[in-house]
């Protein structure tokens, strides 16, 4: 979806429609999509040919800053939805929205020799993804999630519940060491705009752990956008390391740099996401309570990345979803609604309220995050009169069950958004949190690389 929003804005395009649709399926590499196609024996070559004689061609002179579903676009995204109840699988992915585009009328595809009736049977007689083993190896016997090689990494939409799964046991086995160096002569580019602590060191270690190396670049080094274009720093960086790591404000530079790569980009941060984060979180939830199913997580803070990703993943692993935050600092009403669907379909609950209090009632975790993140130093003070009791401390503790589960992101502001007494206490597993962004982040590179 991200890459239908991309080529509509390219051409100058103020709505995603059918033809961006089926360009976005035309992206990444050993998708159900790509695999479908090729199996009928079409390329992705002949059907961006095809296209390029149907729609505008990009144009960056006039590219609109967004670009939203058109009614037709939503219609077909819906399509897609229902063509998962026909195939048995748990998720939406690009095969069922090939499916919904062959049968839109009238459709771009008329002419491939691509019919509907063709690709669902194929479809049904193929194993589903999350059922794909791999053989299983005297060193590792965890399956390395497959589809995940190659692939960008840029939200935690990217994966299914599947392949979290697999990349957890893949993460377990690393962390005791019975994996061998995988990355071994292979180097990945770090480009961070943003400082950091734990995400540069935690790459930078996870990669000489695997056998490669890490190259760092500042902000200052590559200047996106300025200094260097998206397009010209990922076709650079493409020809020599195997992976990019990047770290930066804008959401779009990371979706165009993955655009423009042919190596594997995984987002280190950006303002919409945090999901490298997010899987360590429910990895260190996963390692304290040998379950995520029927937990209820209550994140007391703004809406800030960290919380998007970590609502966006909650479902997909059985959790409950609390957000508590002061009226207005709610996330983006696209990813709400994002989550309420994804909530209702794995049977979970979320809910955003006013009240941290309140909302620490019961709770299995407690997660908080800073007031004032990087770029929002302007709004400090008004931040810290609006969030005055969203803290993690005696109150919110007396609420939340006797043993329930302490996270932070860190760093942390003591006597803001968490008490120092909550993060030395017992119930604290705030520093595994941070050493499992090392062993999370290891399993994820290796599973592209």
């Amino acid at each position: 979806m991200l890459w239908a929003q991309v080529e509509a804005m390219r051409r100058g395009d103020a709505y995603v429609e059918q033809e961006h649709l089926l360009l976005g399926l035309l992206h990444g590499e050993d998708t159900g999509a790509l695999r479908l196609m090729a199996q009928a024996g079409l390329t992705p070559e002949e059907l961006r040919e095809r296209l390029a004689e149907q729609i505008k061609p990009e144009n960056g002179a006039v590219r609109t800053e967004s670009a939203t579903l058109s009614p037709s676009a939503k219609q077909l995204v819906e399509q897609a939805r229902r063509e998962t109840e026909a195939t048995g699988h748990d998720y939406v992915g690009t095969e069922h929205l090939l499916l919904a585009l062959l049968l839109a009328r009238p459709t771009t595809l008329d002419g491939t020799g691509l019919t509907y009736d063709q690709l669902a049977q194929t479809l049904a007689t193929q194993t589903p993804e999350e059922e794909v083993k791999e053989e299983a190896s005297p060193v590792r016997t965890t399956p390395r999630p497959s589809y995940l090689k190659g692939r960008h990494f840029l939200s935690v939409n990217d994966l299914s519940t599947a392949e979290i799964e697999q990349l957890f046991g893949l993460t377990r086995e690393i962390k005791l060491g019975k994996v061998q160096k995988p990355a071994s002569g292979k180097a990945a580019a770090l480009l961070f705009e943003k400082p950091s602590l734990r995400t540069k060191l935690s790459f930078t270690v996870g990669m000489q752990r695997l056998g490669g190396s890490a190259i760092y670049f500042s902000r200052e080094e590559v200047g996106l956008g300025q200094r260097e274009t998206v397009k010209d720093a990922a076709r650079v960086l493409s020809r020599m390391v195997d992976a990019i790591v990047i770290r930066t404000f804008d959401h779009h530079n990371i979706v165009e740099l993955a655009h423009y790569a042919t190596v594997p980009v995984i987002n280190a941060l950006t303002d919409l996401e945090h999901p490298c984060q997010a899987l360590a979180d429910f990895y260190t939830i996963l390692e304290h309570r040998a379950e995520t199913h029927g937990q209820k997580l209550v994140y007391i803070g703004d809406g800030c990345n960290t919380a998007i990703s970590l609502m966006l993943l909650a479902p997909r692993l059985g959790t409950h979803f609390t957000l508590a935050c002061p009226p207005g600092y709610e996330p983006p009403a696209a990813v709400i609604a994002q989550t309420k669907e994804l909530a209702a379909w794995h049977g979970t609950t979320f809910e955003i309220v006013h009240d941290p209090i309140a909302a620490a009632d019961d709770a299995d975790v407690l997660y908080t995050d800073v007031w004032t993140s990087m770029g929002q130093e302007d709004e400090k003070q008004k931040r810290l009169a609006d969030f005055a009791g969203f803290q993690i401390g005696p109150k919110t503790l007396r609420e939340a069950k006797e043993d329930a589960l302490i996270l932070h992101c860190l760093p942390a502001h003591y006597g803001e958004e968490i008490t120092e007494e909550a993060v030395d206490s017992p119930q604290s597993a705030i520093f595994d949190q941070a050493e499992n962004r090392l062993h999370v982040q290891q399993a994820l590179l290796a599973a592209v690389l």
